[in-house]
């Protein structure tokens, strides 16, 4: 896993500082990373296959302190009740929308208290005060929601001695519950991502998802990614209506859309190889491929024109480019070096988009978690 100051550092990024503390008298705080759809994805909801990986740039964290009442401190930003005016008010919900980030620590928590009484893991009866901080730009497609619980969740396996007790595969699935709580349509991929850390290859296919309960989720060296670059707008205002009718008509059993969405999952079994043998023109091809799928599913009304903008900026200076999920950030290759990512850079500034190098989070998992894992 390399040195001891490398892991020192990845712990720092990944949150793993509340292992060695006794969870009833200190706090315990948890960060989880931003997550990049890299290739596959939507295919995730669609039994297909993906390759993730979580971004350092941003990141998400959570604070449990032991306390004598259980309690969920609202955040002074994101889950603000008090306004200048109703002109403020209307700007707020227009940029934020109506919820912050307590409504999904709660129900993690429920989520947790009812998977440890279904599974016979005994919690002891201490209680805590929860709270919550991120940085991760909102409506970006960074998976912002999913890094709050997955950084609640790892704070209650710690407070009450757990983690040993609950499968690294499974905890994507309560993540996942607890945000299905709230109405958010989604698959597993970006919680495997902030489960894992790092680099992740996943297979969604049907008869694991039947079989387990749960995809098969392999790690990979994170040193086998190009340099690559997140590209994405300060004030998004177009997400476009990402959630079409694309799935209805997969269930329809719709050719054009079954079809692409096998080629969507394929390519990131390609991208795979692709990365192994460190074939990046391969795996240029395949990023563009990914988003010319999408957009011919998906069509641009979907897609939102700011979304589609920012990979089209990309592409007309010969860069690589698709979105991070499902729009409101775009992950970028320059193949051709740094002369290109100059052009890139000047390209996204006089598009008004920001743009920055990609640093992504090496795995997360300790070697507690390692141990839960159903190959071991």
């Amino acid at each position: 896993m390399g040195d001891d100051s490398e892991r020192e550092q990845s712990d720092k990024v990944s949150g793993n500082m509340g292992s060695d503390v006794n969870p009833s008298t200190a706090a315990t705080e948890h960060k989880v990373c931003a997550r990049v759809g890299f290739l596959g994805n939507p295919s995730d909801v669609y039994y297909g296959r993906t390759i993730s990986f979580t971004l350092a740039n941003f990141w998400a964290s959570v604070r449990l302190q032991p306390s004598d009442d259980l309690v969920f401190l609202p955040h002074p930003t994101h889950d603000l009740v008090q306004f200048r005016s109703l002109d403020h008010l209307v700007n707020r919900l227009h940029k934020e929308g109506y919820y912050g980030g307590v409504r999904l620590l709660m129900s993690i928590c429920k989520v947790f208290f009812n998977y440890c009484k279904e599974n016979n893991i005994d919690l002891h009866n201490g209680n805590f005060t929860l709270s919550y901080d991120t940085n991760i730009p909102r409506q970006a497609g960074l998976s912002g929601s999913s890094a709050i619980v997955a950084a609640a969740l790892n704070c209650l396996l710690d407070f009450y001695k757990v983690r040993h007790l609950v499968k690294v595969e499974v905890r994507p699935n309560l993540v996942l519950s607890a945000e299905k709580e709230h109405g958010i349509v989604a698959g597993l991929q970006d919680r495997v991502a902030q489960v894992y850390g790092g680099l992740v290859y996943m297979d969604f296919s049907k008869e694991y998802m039947e079989d387990l309960g749960h995809g098969i989720y392999i790690p990979m060296d994170i040193s086998l990614l190009p340099p690559l670059y997140l590209i994405y707008a300060e004030n998004p205002s177009d997400s476009g209506k990402v959630h079409s009718a694309v799935r209805q008509r997969w269930l329809n059993g719709d050719e054009f859309i079954v079809k692409s969405m096998e080629e969507v999952a394929n390519l990131a079994l390609e991208g795979r190889t692709a990365l192994l043998e460190k074939d990046y023109s391969k795996l240029a091809n395949l990023m563009n491929r990914n988003f010319e799928l999408r957009r011919q599913m998906f069509e641009e009304d979907a897609l939102g024109e700011l979304n589609v903008k920012m990979v089209e900026v990309a592409q007309r200076v010969g860069a690589a480019a698709k979105f991070t999920g499902s729009g409101g950030a775009v992950v970028a290759f320059c193949p051709d070096g740094s002369s290109q990512v100059k052009l890139l850079e000047d390209a996204c500034q006089k598009a008004g988009f920001i743009v920055e190098p990609v640093q992504v989070q090496p795995s997360c998992l300790s070697d507690v978690d390692l141990k839960t894992l159903s190959s071991n």
